[in-house]
């Protein structure tokens, strides 16, 4: 081997080094945002975990309102026949009273402002904790997305590495590009892009 020739394999290790220099920093840049978007998408599915349970408790304690207005206003509808057929004045009276104060828990249960456990307000209250649970469910897919691209441009990065061709480096950066863009949609605007 000639002086030229060692002279050039020189440069082209040299030039090699230096790409594989370059590469690796990119992989470490990619692997960055992969641990930025794994942590994300983990603290988004544990949120939305958490809110599914608290929605559905919500809904439990709707249902037990349902049934116990349900009950008392059967109750009262079956008191007021009793009404018309008991024998004195006071006992039609205690009576009344009875159906008036099942009517007002009726009521309550219904909707309680003051409490914010009536009907009305539980479903409101557990309709919200269910649109929490869906934005932080689609937050959860897109960091999802987004590590998967993150996951591929690694690979593509060693691959460029090993085969020495700079366009899957390239293609490796776009794609970690596309993560970002992914992690920034989940973290900003979880509803822009849906996923089924």
């Amino acid at each position: 081997m000639g002086s030229h020739e060692t002279l050039e394999h020189h440069e082209h290790a040299e030039h090699a080094a230096g790409h594989n220099k370059q590469i690796a920093l990119l992989i470490a840049v990619i692997a960055l945002f992969l641990a930025f978007s794994e942590t994300l998408g983990k603290s988004a599915q544990t949120e939305a975990i958490g809110l599914n349970i608290k929605a559905s408790d919500t809904w439990n304690f709707f249902q037990a309102k349902t049934v116990r207005q349900t009950s008392l206003r059967a109750a009262a509808e079956a008191m007021e026949l009793q009404v018309a057929v008991a024998p004195t004045e006071e006992q039609k009276a205690a009576l009344r009273k009875q159906i008036d104060a099942w009517r007002a828990t009726v009521a309550r249960y219904e909707s309680d402002p003051k409490e914010k456990d009536g009907r009305k307000e539980l479903r409101a209250h557990a309709e919200s904790l269910e649109h929490e649970r869906d934005t932080a469910l689609a937050r959860y897919h897109h960091y999802e997305v987004a590590s998967a691209a993150f996951q591929i441009g690694i690979v593509m990065c060693s691959a460029a590495v090993i085969t020495g061709m700079m366009a899957l480096a390239w293609a490796a950066g776009g794609i970690g590009v596309l993560g970002i863009v992914f992690m920034g949609i989940g973290l900003f605007a979880p509803h822009a892009v849906h996923f089924v």
